[in-house]
């Protein structure tokens, strides 16, 4: 999600890079992680407090879960409606087989695209977008991505409302 990328875009990573070994996380890179989902803009100082360790030792874990990509990057949670975004949709997508890599960097590069999944069923791949208002969401659908020539076709499932499940919700 772009919302989630460090500001070089590259998360983090190199993003060609997929290591095979994935080193385990213990009890306290979970509690790191649960508290950078809560507020990413913990101090490295909370951090350490909240987990029951040094700085030295939160600072290094924080740094080795983003090397090893555990850690994709920092953002915000956006209220879209507030934002001017007053339309989102779920899109599935039918593509030509073989062109996910091909669909997935035009798609990331449109700035109305939230969130790009491959996955299995009737469709191949599922889009969150968000719009300014139901006519951007229409321009959007049938001028940008129907016009991608691996896309065979599209449905559109409109949002009329979403909460955000994140772990400081109730």
């Amino acid at each position: 999600m772009a919302s989630e990328q460090m500001a070089d875009g590259s998360g983090g990573r190199d993003p060609g890079r997929h290591d095979p070994v994935v080193r385990p996380l213990d009890a306290i890179d979970r509690d790191i992680l649960q508290m950078l989902r809560r507020d990413g803009r913990a101090s490295i100082r909370s951090v350490a407090e909240h987990v029951h360790v040094s700085r030295a030792n939160a600072y290094a874990r924080i740094n080795r879960l983003i090397e090893d990509g555990v850690i994709r990057g920092f953002g915000a949670r956006i209220d879209h409606e507030r934002a001017g975004q007053g339309a989102s949709a779920y899109i599935t997508l039918k593509i030509v087989q073989n062109s996910w890599r091909t669909v997935r960097d035009q798609l990331s590069r449109m700035p109305e695209a939230a969130h790009i999944a491959l996955v299995s069923g009737a469709f191949d791949v599922l889009l969150l977008v968000h719009t300014q208002d139901n006519r951007a969401l229409r321009e959007l659908v049938l001028t940008k991505l129907q016009a991608i020539p691996e896309v065979l076709g599209t449905r559109t499932l409109l949002v009329f409302e979403e909460e955000d499940l994140g772990p400081d919700n109730p």
